[in-house]
């Protein structure tokens, strides 16, 4: 079918596509020209999607073979329950493609697998000024009302 829509792992051979979509996802939240991620950094992140001892997964939307979209997942520990939570880290898909569902796509993959690892949560951030996406999650989860304070060490 023309123009479908496949969710899945990104495979070791992908790494110039994603990083693509990587630059362009830094690039949305400012990171770029003096302030872009150290290379160490990006190459570190895409060696964890393939190590089996990293919690750090990574799901790419592709279409027509090229990929479109990215999200980045991490399994961790709670102390508020016993089963894992899911953290949706990164979400990105092309400028081109928004507002396609590919990235309603994602997030439910997303949900596949943490459902599968039994996991009793999937939460994740966003900047306020994102209101296109913000539309998005509105519809998927539920805004918990808390506030991310942070401390650069």
């Amino acid at each position: 079918m023309q123009n479908s829509l496949v969710v899945r792992p990104v495979q070791p051979d992908e790494f110039d596509a994603w990083a693509r979509l990587w630059d362009g996802y830094n690039a949305f939240y400012g990171r770029h020209g003096a302030t872009a991620l150290p290379a160490l950094i990006t190459r570190s992140t895409w060696q964890r999607f393939f190590d089996a001892y990293e919690p750090v997964n990574c799901l790419v939307g592709a279409r027509d073979g090229v990929l479109v979209g990215l999200a980045h997942y991490i399994f961790h520990r709670s102390t508020i329950q016993i089963a894992p939570t899911c953290y949706l880290q990164d979400l990105y898909t092309s400028a081109a493609v928004r507002g396609q569902g590919i990235g309603r796509a994602l997030i439910e993959a997303v949900y596949d697998r943490a459902r599968t690892a039994n996991c009793g949560r999937v939460y994740w951030h966003t900047h306020e000024t994102n209101l296109e996406a913000r539309r998005l999650y509105d519809y998927v989860a539920e805004r918990s009302g808390f506030i991310v304070y942070r401390k650069g060490l």
